[in-house]
């Protein structure tokens, strides 16, 4: 069975719960968080420390992955597509050309070493609810997820 199909037929709760074990293969086909239109799939996911998050535009919008910086664990680095060093340097250059725009195809990797939440944001998608957690814990499979 494809990877893909087996993420959709498992469900959010299966991929959260396998997000830091999937990383490795093809591109285009391995991620662990897709984004649609609106939102991040799944929204939250939990991963041991040391995993590499890999997100994938899915959608034709343009999205990008932003770490809502005072809400990170305070050892931890802080990430955002663009490689930006903060929050509002992510906000004030969103729309330009090193922006950290990420087009249809397009990835960010993030490796996640702190223990903690790790929430984050679509910049041109925040209103409307573009929002996701990556939870970083000695055990994911015990970890509830929502998607």
């Amino acid at each position: 069975m494809e990877r893909r199909d087996f993420l959709r037929a498992a469900g959010p709760v299966a991929v959260a719960g396998l997000a830091g074990c999937l990383g490795g293969g093809s591109a285009d086909t391995d991620y662990d968080v897709g984004m649609s239109a609106k939102a991040y799939r799944p929204v939250r996911i939990a991963v041991e420390p040391g995993t590499t998050v890999r997100w994938l535009n899915t959608s034709k919008q343009g999205h990008s992955v932003t770490a809502y910086e005072d809400e990170i664990p305070d050892e931890a680095d802080y990430f955002a597509s663009g490689g930006f060093d903060t929050e509002q340097a992510a906000r004030d250059n969103w729309g330009s050309s090193s922006g950290g725009t990420m087009y249809e195809g397009d990835d960010f990797t993030h490796t996640f070493e702190e223990l903690g939440e790790y929430p984050y944001f679509c910049i041109p998608h925040e209103r409307a609810g573009m929002v996701g957690t990556v939870f970083v814990t000695e055990n994911p499979e015990a970890s509830t997820n929502s998607e």
